[in-house]
């Protein structure tokens, strides 16, 4: 998910020149651009969360550059997890055949995603969308939409992170990664007194 960086927004044009207006002070200079359909384009940092799905737990909360590449990340993320995991799912970002087969052949790991409009020329692409239409892997992914993009929510809400609390990289990538690590402490104490991984958010903040 993006985060907005903290102080004001450096226009992409005057960034890719590195001209900084004269007026702009307290700008993050290493935050990045990104855009998606929900938030349309926000100047900050990414972060990047691995939740499982029969119990929703966070499996690594961490930084990443807003510009970044999600599906290679999660490529990157996969080796920590092979022999565990059985399955990953990631929106269309990860609709990419060669990220099909490197999961698989790698890794063992069947890739869950949805599959772009008007992408079914090659028959590889006609192989991976046959694939992702089968009853088993829809199901796989329309569980996404009700532990993934949830826990994000929660976890941007618990601490407040519309917005970046510092600037620079190495500022936030502690900071995500010790928020991360909280989430995993409170879950893990509710998973072994069987209480909901999700009601953990009084336990993280510490209130009465």
């Amino acid at each position: 998910m993006m985060n907005r960086a903290k102080g004001p927004v450096w226009h992409k044009k005057d960034k890719e020149r590195n001209i900084v207006p004269k007026k702009l002070h307290g700008l993050d200079k290493q935050a990045t651009w990104s855009k998606s359909a929900y938030d349309n384009w926000v100047y900050g940092h990414g972060s990047f969360c691995i939740v499982t799905h029969d119990i929703p737990v966070v499996g690594c909360f961490m930084w990443m550059r807003n510009s970044a590449n999600e599906a290679k990340r999660m490529y990157q993320e996969a080796r920590h997890y092979a022999g565990i995991l059985d399955h990953l799912v990631m929106d269309s970002k990860a609709d990419d055949q060669h990220l099909l087969h490197d999961l698989k052949e790698q890794y063992n790991i069947q890739l869950v995603t949805s599959c772009r409009k008007h992408m079914d020329k090659s028959p590889s692409r006609k192989h991976m969308i046959a694939l992702m239409n089968t009853h088993r892997l829809k199901q796989h992914f329309r569980q996404r939409s009700k532990t993934v993009e949830p826990m994000q929510g929660l976890i941007k809400d618990i601490f407040d992170i519309d917005r970046c609390w510092m600037r620079r990289d190495d500022n936030n990538r502690w900071l995500f990664a010790a928020m991360g690590l909280a989430v995993q402490i409170h879950q893990l104490d509710a998973y072994r007194n069987q209480r909901s991984t999700w009601n953990i958010k009084t336990a993280v903040l510490g209130e009465a």
